[in-house]
């Protein structure tokens, strides 16, 4: 259940004289005298700090907001603790406009952007909700990269949980430090594969506690209700664990035996302290294993395979519709066949399947090149696993062994790059795929920037801006003429956010695939008539919070279907009721301020009512 509540120590501020039966705000207030009341004057003023703001965690309450009243502030007991100016959020929002627009680099902006939500949450997430477009490729891709590579060197204050494989057989007890009560989702990394940067250790916190900052302000979730999570099982980076300021176990990575045990013992430890967690597997080398012996007994989802394969399909289907190229006519490269291409080709075999193709029809519509060419059963090398369904058969022998031979083979309609290798789709493949088809699809997926396949320029220009584009990285829209192209950005924030709430207000038991695929499509409705006119593939990113409600509306049904959801009394609800439902359900940062004031107040009055007390007492 979403909480309801921020002020979850607020019972053991207020004055001893008002306190409240334990456990709830709405409590019975003891009868109060005249003479306690002039006795106790002070008590009103003394600090009294959260458990976790002093025990060195973020202050998650935002009792330190500067928006609080003299009143809250006294029942909060902060009064004193920050500058007297009741300010407004403009004025905030002002300041941290100019301080942030003070800081030189990428990297300290991220920095400042941490202390601001590690000192006042719902500020941060007020500017976060109002310049999403602006905050998210600083608090999350690709300026978090930077910050993972420098994670020790800039670590100030803890920011999630680090559980060690020392720990093992004591997990559980770990779990207990904690501060927070009541968590409903955790992102979950051992850091071997932090984005195209590779092993990273426990430097690869920063993924977590990015990832989840967009859980709150895409989605929705209490920040109170999150858990970024690291686990500590050795690196494989050498130079890590020869850098004194490296701060992970300086042993080399665990195996993946010992790695599947240790995470059955987490598995277990998190759903007994937590049920009903929601568990998100982040950049993990091989996550394969964990989802397959995972999936179909937690509520459990990996964005690297699946939210990225959701968020490719999506921009698929529009292109696809707009391309019109039937679909049993569709021929996809594929440049990368690691897990998150394998993850992106078998959701969008799903979608041909739907469409009315058989799943071999489908299958053999892929045609996956990794480092040793175009992957075929005869190529002499052992497969992995993951790769062997899109395995073809079909190439008379040969063996094309660049990207650019296996393109002239193909002539494919669609061109995927999940390869990490920048400027791979050069002027030569662009301007064939221009020249085979009148609206070629493509999509340099990978991250960051540097690592893109081409940039929507490259792909623009050699197609004679025909091209359907779309990527992983950001890019600048380009004017031509009267004409402004605006490129697709398939970011998996337009995806997880949806499908983590929606997991959580329907209370699922798992996430099916019937989820994840109808997260994809409904992200792909999820475009307003005026980006639809545009010709876009994904909506605009500055109305996330609303495509949010759009995707986990359907991750909602989709579990209704599969019969996974506990949430019943929601099970009859028309599309209307169910948006008003879930809107509800959502944490509003800006709402934050006058809810706490709101409480207070209506808290006064009750003491009032009972004992003469008002608020000129204070």
């Amino acid at each position: 259940m979403l909480r309801t509540s921020a002020l979850r120590p607020s019972i053991n501020r207020f004055p001893s004289h008002f306190l409240f039966s334990k456990g709830s705000l709405q409590g019975t207030l003891p009868s109060v005298s005249s003479t306690t009341r002039v006795a106790q004057p002070q008590s009103i003023m003394a600090p009294a700090p959260p458990s976790s703001t002093a025990r060195g965690f973020p202050n998650l309450t935002g009792d330190y907001d500067t928006s609080h009243s003299i009143s809250v502030r006294r029942y909060l007991r902060t009064y004193g603790l920050t500058p007297p100016s009741v300010e407004s959020y403009e004025t905030q929002a002002s300041r941290c406009r100019k301080q942030l627009s003070e800081k030189t680099t990428p990297l300290d902006k991220y920095t400042y952007l941490s202390n601001l939500r590690n000192t006042n949450v719902h500020l941060f997430y007020r500017l976060v909700v109002d310049h999403v477009k602006e905050l998210t490729p600083l608090i999350y891709t690709p300026v978090v990269g930077e910050a993972c590579l420098r994670w020790s060197e800039i670590y100030r204050q803890a920011e999630g949980l680090y559980i060690s494989y020392s720990d093992r057989g004591h997990i559980a007890s770990v779990l207990q430090n904690w501060p927070q009560a009541n968590v409903e989702i955790t992102v979950v990394t051992d850091g071997s594969r932090i984005l195209g940067l590779g092993d990273l250790g426990i430097n690869g916190m920063g993924i977590p506690v990015g990832k989840l900052a967009l859980y709150v302000g895409c989605a929705g979730i209490r920040p109170e209700a999150t858990l970024p999570l690291c686990l500590d099982l050795g690196t494989g980076n050498k130079a890590y664990r020869e850098d004194p300021l490296y701060m992970g176990s300086r042993r080399e990575k665990v195996s993946a035996q010992e790695e599947i045990e240790f995470l059955d013992e987490l598995m277990v430890a998190l759903t007994g302290k937590w049920p009903g967690i929601v568990i998100q597997f982040e950049d993990f080398k091989n996550p394969f294993p964990a989802l397959e012996r995972y999936g179909g007994k937690y509520t459990c989802f990996n964005d690297d395979i699946q939210g990225t394969g959701a968020v490719v399909l999506a921009g698929v289907i529009n292109a696809v519709r707009r391309s019109g190229v039937p679909i049993k006519d569709q021929r996809a490269v594929f440049m990368g066949a690691g897990s998150a291409g394998v993850g992106v080709a078998k959701q969008i075999v799903q979608y041909f399947m739907e469409e009315g193709l058989t799943e071999d029809e489908a299958r053999r519509c892929f045609w996956l090149v990794d480092s040793k060419g175009l992957v075929t059963n005869d190529r002499g090398d052992k497969l992995a696993d993951h790769k062997v369904y899109f395995s073809r058969d079909d190439n008379a022998g040969k063996q094309h062994k660049t990207l650019a031979e296996v393109v002239e083979f193909v002539k494919p309609t669609m061109l995927m790059g999940l390869s990490t290798i920048g400027g791979i789709f050069d002027k030569s493949i662009l301007t064939k795929m221009g020249q085979w088809n009148r609206h070629p699809i493509i999509f340099p997926l990978s991250n960051p920037s540097a690592n893109s396949e081409c940039t929507f320029e490259e792909a623009m220009e050699y197609t004679d801006w025909r091209a359907l584009f779309a990527s992983g990285s950001p890019f600048p829209p380009i004017q031509r003429g009267d004409v402004v192209h605006t490129p697709g950005q398939g970011n998996n924030v337009f995806i997880f956010p949806g499908v983590g709430f929606g997991s959580i207000v329907s209370k699922a038991i798992t996430i099916t695939q019937s989820m994840i695929y109808a997260s994809a499509t409904a992200l792909s409705t999820a475009l307003s008539p005026s980006e639809v006119d545009q010709g876009w593939l994904y909506p605009d990113i500055g109305r996330i919070r609303d495509v949010s409600v759009v995707v986990a509306m359907g991750v909602i049904r989709a579990a209704q279907e599969a019969g996974v959801d506990r949430e019943v009394h929601i099970r009859g609800m028309n599309d209307k009721d169910l948006e008003q439902w879930v809107r509800a359900k959502m944490y509003d940062p800006h709402a934050e301020t006058q809810r706490v004031e709101d409480e207070v107040n209506g808290l006064f009055g009750q003491a009032g009512e009972k004992s003469g007390i008002t608020e000129s007492h204070l």
